[in-house]
């Protein structure tokens, strides 16, 4: 391609690229992204109205007949966090999802920032391999290693007469710890191939200024990376504590007794039998819905910025 081509083909696509940009910016955009956005929130909106309504009127009209005859109980609110009877005493449960998703997300995050730097960074045999592995680990379903984890946790693992790890017995509270190993597990191959992305695009020059003013592999992740890539990191713990915290299947498998199930693993239950407690369902899903809804409004900046992180150079 002569110089004049490339020129005009440049030409072009900055041509294209500033009528998107207008296409997206312009009025009509504006109200079809909030017309989105408003049935987008119908939905969550309608459940918070009728937790909020008694079970009679639950019962017999939908959510929009409140704005005709408003009345307000928060009897369901009490009897799905409070009651010792079916389908109540969830405070425990809602207690057991933020001990879970506390650890679920500090732990795979942080060894994930430390091995993307390492695979980044230092050069050592066979990086190009580890990466390569873990990488690989995102294709295997999550269904897949279930069973064989928990064997693992309740028989220990053998090969032949040889006991590589012996079984762990957990039972009552302490079965927790099997939720945290499980969703650590399951959260680094995903984080560590992200923030890797995110670190091999930052510049080279500055750690090797840093390296050239003594600073040790151990201060320059502190000190330089870890200042850099905050907005990334911010957006892979938002997505690590929502698919945490909404987890059905590592918590119904792995915490199994009473006192560590977490809230998600016990909404599923709620209605009884015959299905006669559904009426205190949406006051058990609201709750299950609030805690992620206000980290992601007050963490969206930090999100934006982190997948906006590395996408332009220079």
């Amino acid at each position: 391609m002569t110089a004049a081509a490339r020129e005009q083909a440049a030409r072009i696509g900055e041509t294209r690229g500033d009528r998107l940009r207008r296409m997206l910016s312009s009025r009509v955009a504006s109200v079809v992204a909030l017309l989105i956005a408003v049935l987008w929130t119908i939905p969550t909106f309608g459940l918070f109205i009728n937790s909020l309504r008694p079970d009679q009127e639950i019962r017999t009209s939908g959510w929009w007949t409140f704005f005709t005859d408003p009345e307000i109980s928060l009897y369901n609110y009490n009897y799905v966090l409070y009651s010792d009877s079916q389908g109540g005493g969830l405070f425990v449960n809602l207690i057991n999802t933020v001990v879970i998703t506390i650890i679920g997300v500090l732990v795979p995050v942080t060894f994930a920032a430390l091995a993307a730097y390492a695979l980044s960074w230092i050069n050592f045999r066979g990086r190009n391999a580890l990466y390569i592995g873990i990488f690989a680990l995102q294709v295997v379903p999550l269904q897949m290693a279930l069973i064989p984890l928990l064997s693992i946790f309740s028989r220990g693992l053998h090969i032949g007469d040889f006991t590589l790890m012996p079984a762990w017995d957990l039972d009552g509270v302490y079965t927790i710890v099997q939720v945290w190993i499980a969703h650590s597990i399951f959260g680094l191959p995903l984080a560590i191939f992200l923030l890797h992305n995110f670190m091999r695009e930052l510049p080279g020059d500055v750690m090797e200024a840093a390296r050239i003013d003594g600073a040790t592999h151990s201060q320059i992740f502190r000190k330089v990376v870890l200042p850099l890539v905050t907005p990334a990191l911010a957006s892979i713990a938002i997505f690590q504590f929502l698919w945490v915290w909404n987890d059905f299947l590592v918590g119904r498998t792995f915490a199994p007794g009473e006192a560590t199930r977490p809230l998600t693993a016990v909404l599923g239950d709620m209605a009884g039998t015959w299905g006669f407690g559904w009426t205190r369902l949406p006051a058990a899903a609201f709750i299950a819905i609030i805690v992620p809804l206000v980290v992601f409004l007050l963490l969206q900046r930090y999100f934006v910025r982190g997948l906006l992180a590395g996408s332009v150079k220079g």
